[in-house]
Protein backbone atom coordinates (compact mmCIF):
# COMPACT_ATOMS: atom_id res chain seq x y z
CA UNK A 1 0.00 0.00 0.00
CA UNK A 2 2.75 1.99 0.81
CA UNK A 3 3.98 2.06 -2.74
CA UNK A 4 0.60 2.99 -4.28
CA UNK A 5 0.81 6.00 -2.02
CA UNK A 6 4.26 6.71 -2.39
CA UNK A 7 3.29 6.80 -6.65
CA UNK A 8 0.41 8.76 -6.06
CA UNK A 9 2.01 11.64 -3.91
CA UNK A 10 4.96 11.02 -6.97
CA UNK A 11 2.00 11.99 -9.62
CA UNK A 12 0.51 15.01 -7.67
CA UNK A 13 4.02 16.52 -7.81
CA UNK A 14 5.35 15.85 -11.12
CA UNK A 15 1.69 17.01 -12.78
CA UNK A 16 1.96 20.17 -11.15
CA UNK A 17 2.03 22.97 -13.65
CA UNK A 18 5.51 24.50 -12.62
CA UNK A 19 6.58 20.93 -12.29
CA UNK A 20 5.86 19.84 -15.96
CA UNK A 21 7.08 22.74 -17.69
CA UNK A 22 10.65 22.13 -15.86
CA UNK A 23 9.83 18.58 -17.01
CA UNK A 24 9.38 19.76 -20.92
CA UNK A 25 12.40 22.18 -20.44
CA UNK A 26 14.74 19.15 -19.10
CA UNK A 27 13.57 16.55 -21.87
CA UNK A 28 13.80 19.42 -24.65
CA UNK A 29 17.75 20.88 -23.69
CA UNK A 30 18.77 16.81 -22.77
CA UNK A 31 17.05 15.76 -26.99
CA UNK A 32 18.62 19.10 -28.39
CA UNK A 33 22.47 18.33 -26.70
CA UNK A 34 22.14 14.56 -27.31
CA UNK A 35 21.42 15.53 -31.05
CA UNK A 36 24.27 18.00 -30.92
CA UNK A 37 27.81 15.97 -31.21
CA UNK A 38 30.41 17.20 -28.80
CA UNK A 39 28.02 18.65 -26.34
CA UNK A 40 27.04 15.79 -23.57
CA UNK A 41 24.58 15.72 -20.46
CA UNK A 42 26.94 16.10 -18.20
CA UNK A 43 29.16 19.07 -19.52
CA UNK A 44 24.67 20.37 -19.81
CA UNK A 45 23.74 19.42 -16.49
CA UNK A 46 27.34 21.08 -15.19
CA UNK A 47 26.76 24.06 -17.14
CA UNK A 48 22.82 24.69 -15.60
CA UNK A 49 23.50 23.84 -11.92
CA UNK A 50 23.84 27.18 -10.72
CA UNK A 51 20.57 28.31 -12.73
CA UNK A 52 18.91 25.59 -10.16
CA UNK A 53 19.68 27.65 -6.72
CA UNK A 54 16.51 29.33 -6.61
CA UNK A 55 14.15 26.65 -7.93
CA UNK A 56 12.14 24.81 -5.09
CA UNK A 57 14.49 20.72 -4.83
CA UNK A 58 11.59 18.98 -6.52
CA UNK A 59 11.27 21.21 -9.71
CA UNK A 60 15.08 21.47 -10.28
CA UNK A 61 15.63 17.47 -9.98
CA UNK A 62 12.88 17.01 -12.67
CA UNK A 63 14.31 18.83 -15.13
CA UNK A 64 17.86 18.42 -14.36
CA UNK A 65 16.91 13.96 -14.71
CA UNK A 66 14.85 14.83 -17.82
CA UNK A 67 18.27 16.44 -19.45
CA UNK A 68 19.70 12.84 -18.55
CA UNK A 69 17.19 10.93 -20.43
CA UNK A 70 16.32 13.10 -22.55
CA UNK A 71 20.04 12.75 -24.21
CA UNK A 72 19.35 9.39 -24.39
CA UNK A 73 16.52 9.71 -27.47
CA UNK A 74 18.50 12.35 -29.07
CA UNK A 75 21.66 10.94 -29.32
CA UNK A 76 19.88 8.25 -31.40
CA UNK A 77 18.86 11.03 -34.15
CA UNK A 78 22.58 12.10 -34.58
CA UNK A 79 23.61 8.08 -34.93
CA UNK A 80 21.23 7.12 -37.23
CA UNK A 81 21.32 10.18 -39.97
CA UNK A 82 24.76 11.48 -39.94
CA UNK A 83 26.25 7.91 -38.55
CA UNK A 84 28.08 10.22 -35.28
CA UNK A 85 26.85 9.45 -32.01
CA UNK A 86 25.64 12.14 -30.12
CA UNK A 87 26.13 10.72 -27.21
CA UNK A 88 28.29 7.40 -25.74
CA UNK A 89 25.49 5.54 -25.56
CA UNK A 90 24.67 5.84 -29.07
CA UNK A 91 27.80 4.35 -30.44
CA UNK A 92 25.94 1.23 -30.75
CA UNK A 93 23.40 2.76 -32.99
CA UNK A 94 24.98 3.88 -35.81
CA UNK A 95 26.12 0.37 -36.65
CA UNK A 96 22.70 -1.00 -37.42
CA UNK A 97 21.02 2.63 -37.33
CA UNK A 98 22.46 4.64 -39.83
CA UNK A 99 22.65 1.32 -42.50
CA UNK A 100 18.61 1.63 -42.08
CA UNK A 101 19.11 4.71 -42.72
CA UNK A 102 21.14 4.61 -46.47
CA UNK A 103 18.59 1.78 -46.82
CA UNK A 104 15.98 4.39 -47.12
CA UNK A 105 14.49 3.52 -43.79
CA UNK A 106 15.55 6.43 -41.40
CA UNK A 107 11.85 7.00 -40.73
CA UNK A 108 11.69 3.53 -39.45
CA UNK A 109 14.96 3.50 -37.23
CA UNK A 110 13.93 6.77 -35.48
CA UNK A 111 10.82 4.96 -34.89
CA UNK A 112 12.01 2.13 -33.40
CA UNK A 113 14.61 3.79 -31.56
CA UNK A 114 11.94 6.37 -30.01
CA UNK A 115 9.43 3.26 -29.10
CA UNK A 116 12.03 0.79 -27.66
CA UNK A 117 13.20 3.88 -25.73
CA UNK A 118 9.65 4.57 -24.04
CA UNK A 119 9.13 0.93 -23.43
CA UNK A 120 12.07 0.97 -21.32
CA UNK A 121 11.90 4.32 -19.42
CA UNK A 122 8.38 3.15 -18.65
CA UNK A 123 9.48 -0.09 -17.24
CA UNK A 124 12.55 1.24 -15.40
CA UNK A 125 10.11 4.04 -13.70
CA UNK A 126 8.27 0.61 -12.32
CA UNK A 127 11.76 -0.98 -11.21
CA UNK A 128 12.70 2.08 -9.20
CA UNK A 129 9.45 2.34 -7.61
CA UNK A 130 10.07 -1.57 -6.97
CA UNK A 131 13.45 -1.49 -5.13
CA UNK A 132 13.58 2.35 -4.06
CA UNK A 133 11.66 1.36 -0.98
CA UNK A 134 13.23 -2.27 0.12
CA UNK A 135 17.10 -0.54 -0.42
CA UNK A 136 15.95 2.40 1.76
CA UNK A 137 14.84 0.15 4.44
CA UNK A 138 18.38 -2.04 4.37
CA UNK A 139 20.46 1.05 3.98
CA UNK A 140 18.65 2.98 7.48
CA UNK A 141 20.44 -0.32 9.11
CA UNK A 142 24.07 1.17 7.81
CA UNK A 143 25.98 2.09 10.23
CA UNK A 144 29.47 4.53 9.35
CA UNK A 145 31.19 0.81 9.04
CA UNK A 146 29.10 -0.11 6.81
CA UNK A 147 28.78 2.79 4.85
CA UNK A 148 32.51 3.42 4.71
CA UNK A 149 32.64 -0.24 2.63
CA UNK A 150 30.13 0.69 0.63
CA UNK A 151 31.37 4.06 -0.12
CA UNK A 152 34.94 2.15 -1.19
CA UNK A 153 33.60 -0.25 -3.28
CA UNK A 154 31.08 2.68 -5.22
CA UNK A 155 35.22 4.30 -5.72
CA UNK A 156 36.66 0.88 -6.96
CA UNK A 157 33.74 0.66 -9.55
CA UNK A 158 34.36 3.50 -11.09
CA UNK A 159 38.15 2.48 -11.78
CA UNK A 160 36.91 -0.42 -13.02
CA UNK A 161 34.77 0.46 -15.27
CA UNK A 162 36.01 3.86 -16.18
CA UNK A 163 37.55 4.04 -19.85
CA UNK A 164 41.31 3.80 -20.27
CA UNK A 165 44.12 3.11 -17.88
CA UNK A 166 43.02 1.12 -14.63
CA UNK A 167 46.17 2.95 -12.92
CA UNK A 168 44.82 6.03 -14.74
CA UNK A 169 41.37 5.76 -13.25
CA UNK A 170 42.89 4.55 -10.13
CA UNK A 171 44.98 8.02 -10.15
CA UNK A 172 41.96 10.13 -10.81
CA UNK A 173 40.27 8.56 -7.59
CA UNK A 174 43.07 9.29 -5.55
CA UNK A 175 43.40 12.99 -7.39
CA UNK A 176 40.04 13.40 -6.08
CA UNK A 177 39.56 12.39 -2.56
CA UNK A 178 42.79 14.87 -2.14
CA UNK A 179 41.10 17.78 -4.02
CA UNK A 180 37.69 16.75 -1.48
CA UNK A 181 39.43 17.32 1.86
CA UNK A 182 40.91 20.55 0.89
CA UNK A 183 39.99 23.46 3.50
CA UNK A 184 39.95 23.83 7.36
CA UNK A 185 39.68 20.20 9.06
CA UNK A 186 36.21 20.75 11.21
CA UNK A 187 37.16 17.77 14.05
CA UNK A 188 40.87 19.61 14.38
CA UNK A 189 40.12 22.82 12.93
CA UNK A 190 43.25 22.53 10.95
CA UNK A 191 44.13 23.87 7.58
CA UNK A 192 44.44 21.24 4.61
CA UNK A 193 46.05 22.03 1.36
CA UNK A 194 44.98 25.38 1.32
CA UNK A 195 48.25 27.40 0.77
CA UNK A 196 47.29 30.28 3.00
CA UNK A 197 44.43 31.55 0.58
CA UNK A 198 41.40 32.02 2.43
CA UNK A 199 38.95 31.14 0.03
CA UNK A 200 40.07 27.53 0.00
CA UNK A 201 39.09 28.03 4.06
CA UNK A 202 35.61 26.16 2.83
CA UNK A 203 37.27 23.95 0.61
CA UNK A 204 36.83 23.46 -3.05
CA UNK A 205 33.04 24.52 -4.59
CA UNK A 206 32.33 21.62 -6.13
CA UNK A 207 30.13 23.41 -9.33
CA UNK A 208 32.98 25.18 -10.55
CA UNK A 209 35.19 22.21 -10.58
CA UNK A 210 32.56 19.45 -12.61
CA UNK A 211 31.91 22.97 -14.90
CA UNK A 212 35.80 23.09 -15.70
CA UNK A 213 36.24 19.50 -16.04
CA UNK A 214 33.34 18.43 -17.85
CA UNK A 215 32.05 21.85 -19.48
CA UNK A 216 34.96 23.87 -20.86
CA UNK A 217 37.61 21.01 -20.89
CA UNK A 218 35.33 18.59 -23.09
CA UNK A 219 34.48 21.62 -25.28
CA UNK A 220 37.73 22.52 -25.65
CA UNK A 221 38.97 19.09 -26.48
CA UNK A 222 35.80 18.92 -28.90
CA UNK A 223 37.34 22.10 -30.64
CA UNK A 224 40.68 20.13 -31.70
CA UNK A 225 39.00 17.19 -33.29
CA UNK A 226 35.55 18.70 -35.76
CA UNK A 227 33.68 15.67 -37.15
CA UNK A 228 32.62 16.23 -40.74
CA UNK A 229 28.43 15.83 -40.87
CA UNK A 230 26.69 14.45 -43.98
CA UNK A 231 23.32 14.01 -43.34
CA UNK A 232 21.83 11.07 -45.43
CA UNK A 233 18.50 12.55 -45.84
CA UNK A 234 17.33 15.89 -44.91
CA UNK A 235 13.23 14.61 -45.05
CA UNK A 236 12.39 11.76 -42.86
CA UNK A 237 9.55 9.69 -43.92
CA UNK A 238 7.64 6.62 -42.47
CA UNK A 239 7.51 7.45 -39.02
CA UNK A 240 4.76 4.97 -37.79
CA UNK A 241 6.55 1.21 -38.40
CA UNK A 242 4.47 -1.41 -39.35
CA UNK A 243 3.20 -4.11 -36.89
CA UNK A 244 5.97 -6.97 -38.64
CA UNK A 245 8.53 -4.44 -37.38
CA UNK A 246 7.57 -4.56 -33.88
CA UNK A 247 6.90 -7.82 -33.42
CA UNK A 248 10.27 -7.95 -34.70
CA UNK A 249 12.37 -5.55 -32.65
CA UNK A 250 9.54 -6.46 -28.86
CA UNK A 251 12.06 -9.27 -28.19
CA UNK A 252 15.18 -7.16 -28.25
CA UNK A 253 13.60 -4.50 -26.01
CA UNK A 254 12.40 -6.34 -23.38
CA UNK A 255 15.97 -7.89 -23.53
CA UNK A 256 17.52 -4.64 -23.83
CA UNK A 257 15.36 -2.96 -21.42
CA UNK A 258 16.28 -6.19 -18.41
CA UNK A 259 20.22 -5.58 -19.49
CA UNK A 260 19.95 -2.12 -18.66
CA UNK A 261 17.96 -1.44 -15.88
CA UNK A 262 20.66 -4.64 -14.23
CA UNK A 263 23.86 -2.76 -15.14
CA UNK A 264 22.32 0.84 -14.44
CA UNK A 265 22.18 -0.11 -11.02
CA UNK A 266 26.07 -0.53 -10.97
CA UNK A 267 28.02 1.99 -8.85
CA UNK A 268 30.74 3.00 -11.46
CA UNK A 269 28.63 2.15 -14.19
CA UNK A 270 28.93 3.55 -17.43
CA UNK A 271 27.16 5.29 -20.29
CA UNK A 272 28.18 2.81 -23.21
CA UNK A 273 28.05 -0.96 -21.11
CA UNK A 274 24.38 -1.06 -21.38
CA UNK A 275 24.20 -1.03 -25.07
CA UNK A 276 27.28 -2.88 -25.84
CA UNK A 277 25.84 -5.93 -23.77
CA UNK A 278 22.59 -5.17 -25.29
CA UNK A 279 23.93 -5.63 -28.97
CA UNK A 280 26.47 -8.36 -28.02
CA UNK A 281 23.36 -10.44 -26.90
CA UNK A 282 21.51 -9.97 -29.85
CA UNK A 283 23.67 -10.72 -32.08
CA UNK A 284 24.46 -14.05 -30.37
CA UNK A 285 21.00 -15.07 -29.81
CA UNK A 286 20.23 -14.02 -33.75
CA UNK A 287 19.50 -16.60 -35.82
CA UNK A 288 21.23 -15.34 -38.80
CA UNK A 289 23.99 -12.92 -36.72
CA UNK A 290 25.84 -11.58 -40.06
CA UNK A 291 22.74 -9.25 -40.70
CA UNK A 292 24.00 -7.67 -37.98
CA UNK A 293 26.38 -4.16 -39.25
CA UNK A 294 24.20 -4.19 -42.10
CA UNK A 295 20.62 -2.74 -41.26
CA UNK A 296 19.54 -5.21 -38.19
CA UNK A 297 16.28 -3.55 -36.81
CA UNK A 298 17.04 -5.76 -33.16
CA UNK A 299 20.28 -3.95 -33.44
CA UNK A 300 18.48 -0.62 -32.92
CA UNK A 301 15.72 -1.77 -30.92
CA UNK A 302 17.93 -3.38 -27.94
CA UNK A 303 20.39 -1.17 -27.53
CA UNK A 304 18.10 2.08 -27.38
CA UNK A 305 16.11 0.30 -24.65
CA UNK A 306 19.55 -0.66 -22.38
CA UNK A 307 20.59 2.92 -22.79
CA UNK A 308 17.28 4.44 -21.61
CA UNK A 309 16.65 1.95 -18.83
CA UNK A 310 20.42 2.15 -17.77
CA UNK A 311 19.79 5.98 -17.48
CA UNK A 312 16.97 6.04 -15.30
CA UNK A 313 17.74 3.28 -12.97
CA UNK A 314 21.27 4.74 -12.69
CA UNK A 315 19.13 6.76 -9.86
CA UNK A 316 18.38 3.79 -7.75
CA UNK A 317 21.75 4.25 -5.90
CA UNK A 318 21.29 8.08 -5.67
CA UNK A 319 17.81 8.06 -4.37
CA UNK A 320 18.14 5.01 -1.78
CA UNK A 321 22.48 4.99 -0.53
CA UNK A 322 23.09 8.15 -1.27
CA UNK A 323 26.00 6.96 -4.03
CA UNK A 324 26.62 7.79 -7.03
CA UNK A 325 26.62 5.10 -10.33
CA UNK A 326 28.35 7.46 -12.78
CA UNK A 327 30.13 10.74 -13.19
CA UNK A 328 26.23 12.43 -13.41
CA UNK A 329 24.85 11.38 -10.63
CA UNK A 330 27.43 12.73 -8.51
CA UNK A 331 26.90 15.74 -10.16
CA UNK A 332 22.87 15.09 -8.74
CA UNK A 333 24.63 14.86 -5.11
CA UNK A 334 26.31 17.90 -5.61
CA UNK A 335 22.64 19.55 -6.79
CA UNK A 336 21.36 17.88 -3.80
CA UNK A 337 24.66 19.79 -1.37
CA UNK A 338 23.42 22.81 -3.26
CA UNK A 339 20.20 22.88 -1.78
CA UNK A 340 20.67 22.16 1.17
CA UNK A 341 20.04 18.31 1.50
CA UNK A 342 22.05 15.76 2.91
CA UNK A 343 22.54 12.24 0.36
CA UNK A 344 21.73 9.61 2.07
CA UNK A 345 18.84 7.01 2.56
CA UNK A 346 17.32 9.57 5.37
CA UNK A 347 16.39 11.14 2.18
CA UNK A 348 13.86 8.57 1.32
CA UNK A 349 11.79 9.47 4.64
CA UNK A 350 12.31 13.09 4.89
CA UNK A 351 11.98 14.66 1.28
CA UNK A 352 9.58 11.90 -0.16
CA UNK A 353 8.22 14.63 -2.35
CA UNK A 354 11.38 15.11 -4.20
CA UNK A 355 12.59 11.18 -4.51
CA UNK A 356 8.81 10.44 -5.90
CA UNK A 357 8.10 13.26 -7.74
CA UNK A 358 11.40 12.58 -9.75
CA UNK A 359 10.41 9.09 -9.95
CA UNK A 360 6.72 9.78 -11.69
CA UNK A 361 7.93 12.78 -13.65
CA UNK A 362 10.31 10.34 -15.21
CA UNK A 363 7.06 8.19 -17.05
CA UNK A 364 5.67 11.68 -17.48
CA UNK A 365 8.96 12.90 -19.21
CA UNK A 366 9.35 9.74 -21.15
CA UNK A 367 5.77 10.37 -22.65
CA UNK A 368 6.50 13.30 -23.75
CA UNK A 369 9.57 12.80 -25.43
CA UNK A 370 7.91 10.18 -27.08
CA UNK A 371 4.77 12.72 -28.17
CA UNK A 372 7.56 15.39 -29.31
CA UNK A 373 10.17 13.64 -30.48
CA UNK A 374 9.29 12.43 -33.84
CA UNK A 375 7.11 14.75 -34.79
CA UNK A 376 9.85 17.76 -34.28
CA UNK A 377 12.40 15.33 -36.49
CA UNK A 378 12.72 18.33 -38.88
CA UNK A 379 14.08 20.85 -35.82
CA UNK A 380 16.51 18.38 -34.82
CA UNK A 381 18.00 17.53 -38.31
CA UNK A 382 18.37 21.77 -39.18
CA UNK A 383 20.35 21.80 -35.54
CA UNK A 384 22.88 19.46 -37.05
CA UNK A 385 23.56 22.47 -39.36
CA UNK A 386 25.35 24.72 -36.78
CA UNK A 387 29.04 24.94 -36.75
CA UNK A 388 30.16 24.34 -33.57
CA UNK A 389 32.67 27.11 -33.14
CA UNK A 390 29.55 29.57 -32.81
CA UNK A 391 28.16 27.59 -29.99
CA UNK A 392 31.01 27.63 -28.08
CA UNK A 393 31.69 31.07 -27.56
CA UNK A 394 27.87 31.32 -25.79
CA UNK A 395 28.87 28.32 -23.79
CA UNK A 396 31.68 29.63 -22.22
CA UNK A 397 29.84 32.88 -21.40
CA UNK A 398 26.99 30.51 -19.84
CA UNK A 399 29.72 28.95 -17.39
CA UNK A 400 31.26 32.22 -16.54
CA UNK A 401 28.22 33.82 -15.43
CA UNK A 402 26.90 30.65 -13.61
CA UNK A 403 29.78 30.30 -11.70
CA UNK A 404 30.30 33.98 -10.99
CA UNK A 405 26.33 33.32 -9.49
CA UNK A 406 27.43 30.81 -7.28
CA UNK A 407 28.55 33.10 -4.44
CA UNK A 408 29.32 36.55 -6.09
CA UNK A 409 33.25 35.27 -6.39
CA UNK A 410 35.85 35.53 -9.27
CA UNK A 411 38.00 33.07 -7.50
CA UNK A 412 35.05 30.28 -8.53
CA UNK A 413 35.44 31.72 -12.01
CA UNK A 414 39.44 31.62 -12.14
CA UNK A 415 38.44 27.99 -10.46
CA UNK A 416 37.00 26.99 -13.33
CA UNK A 417 39.01 28.04 -16.03
CA UNK A 418 42.13 26.23 -14.26
CA UNK A 419 39.96 23.44 -14.09
CA UNK A 420 39.01 23.77 -17.72
CA UNK A 421 42.88 23.80 -18.57
CA UNK A 422 43.03 20.87 -16.53
CA UNK A 423 40.11 18.89 -17.82
CA UNK A 424 41.61 19.32 -21.52
CA UNK A 425 45.08 18.17 -20.17
CA UNK A 426 43.27 14.74 -19.12
CA UNK A 427 41.26 14.39 -22.12
CA UNK A 428 44.79 14.76 -24.26
CA UNK A 429 46.71 12.00 -21.94
CA UNK A 430 43.34 9.96 -22.11
CA UNK A 431 42.25 9.91 -18.28
CA UNK A 432 38.77 10.37 -17.92
CA UNK A 433 38.03 12.88 -15.13
CA UNK A 434 34.42 10.91 -14.31
CA UNK A 435 36.38 9.37 -11.33
CA UNK A 436 37.85 12.14 -10.10
CA UNK A 437 34.50 13.74 -9.61
CA UNK A 438 33.33 10.90 -8.01
CA UNK A 439 35.99 11.00 -5.23
CA UNK A 440 35.53 15.08 -4.89
CA UNK A 441 31.77 14.29 -4.14
CA UNK A 442 32.43 10.79 -1.86
CA UNK A 443 35.81 12.09 -0.31
CA UNK A 444 34.22 14.13 2.57
CA UNK A 445 31.91 10.77 3.04
CA UNK A 446 34.27 8.33 3.06
CA UNK A 447 36.53 10.29 5.80
CA UNK A 448 33.48 10.99 7.59
CA UNK A 449 32.35 7.31 7.92
CA UNK A 450 35.73 6.22 8.75
CA UNK A 451 36.27 8.26 11.85
CA UNK A 452 32.74 7.31 13.07
CA UNK A 453 33.27 4.07 12.22
CA UNK A 454 36.90 4.36 14.28
CA UNK A 455 35.48 6.35 17.32
CA UNK A 456 32.97 3.71 17.72
CA UNK A 457 35.73 0.86 17.78
CA UNK A 458 38.30 2.06 19.89
CA UNK A 459 40.49 2.26 17.09
CA UNK A 460 40.55 -1.18 15.97
CA UNK A 461 40.87 -1.79 12.37
CA UNK A 462 39.26 -4.88 12.68
CA UNK A 463 35.73 -3.77 12.84
CA UNK A 464 35.59 -3.55 8.95
CA UNK A 465 35.64 -7.72 8.76
CA UNK A 466 33.77 -8.34 11.91
CA UNK A 467 30.87 -6.56 10.52
CA UNK A 468 28.92 -9.13 7.73
CA UNK A 469 27.96 -6.57 5.69
CA UNK A 470 30.74 -4.31 5.59
CA UNK A 471 32.83 -7.61 5.14
CA UNK A 472 30.64 -8.69 2.21
CA UNK A 473 31.34 -5.71 0.60
CA UNK A 474 35.12 -5.15 0.97
CA UNK A 475 35.22 -9.06 -0.59
CA UNK A 476 33.79 -7.89 -3.45
CA UNK A 477 36.22 -4.81 -3.54
CA UNK A 478 39.22 -7.41 -3.45
CA UNK A 479 37.76 -10.06 -6.26
CA UNK A 480 37.19 -6.85 -8.39
CA UNK A 481 41.06 -5.66 -7.75
CA UNK A 482 42.24 -9.40 -7.82
CA UNK A 483 40.79 -9.53 -11.37
CA UNK A 484 41.90 -7.12 -13.11
CA UNK A 485 45.43 -8.71 -13.01
CA UNK A 486 44.34 -11.57 -14.54
CA UNK A 487 45.51 -10.41 -18.36
CA UNK A 488 42.13 -12.06 -20.13
CA UNK A 489 39.47 -10.00 -17.91
CA UNK A 490 41.44 -6.90 -18.40
CA UNK A 491 41.53 -7.97 -22.89
CA UNK A 492 37.87 -8.35 -22.35
CA UNK A 493 36.97 -4.98 -19.96
CA UNK A 494 39.04 -2.84 -22.88
CA UNK A 495 36.61 -4.34 -25.75
CA UNK A 496 33.95 -4.03 -23.63
CA UNK A 497 34.14 -0.38 -22.61
CA UNK A 498 35.86 0.84 -26.07
CA UNK A 499 33.36 3.57 -27.58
Amino acid sequence: MDLFDNLLLGLTTALQWQNLLYCLFGVLIGTAIGVLPGIGPIPTVALLLPFTFGLEPASAFIMLAGIFYGAQYGGSTTAILVNVPGETSSVVTCLDGHQMARQGKAGLALAIAALSSFFAGTVATVVIALLALPLAALALQFTAVEYFSLLVLGLIAAVILAHGSVAKALAMVVLGLLLGIVGIDVSSGASRLTFGIPELGDGLDFVPIAMGLFGLGEIMANLDRPRPRQLVSSKVRDLMPRWADLRQAFPAMVRGTAIGSFLGVLPGGGAALPPFTAYAMEKKLARDPSRFGKGAIEGVAGPEAANNAGAQTSFIPLLTLGIPSNALMALMIGALMMHGIQPGPQIMTEQPQLVWGVVASMWVGNLMLLVINLPMIGIWISMLKIPYRLMFPAIVLFCCIGTYGIANSMFNVWLMLGFALVGYFFVKVKAEPAPLLLGLVLGPQLEENFRRAMLLSDGDFTVFLTHPISAVLLAVVAILLLAMLVPAITRKREQALAE
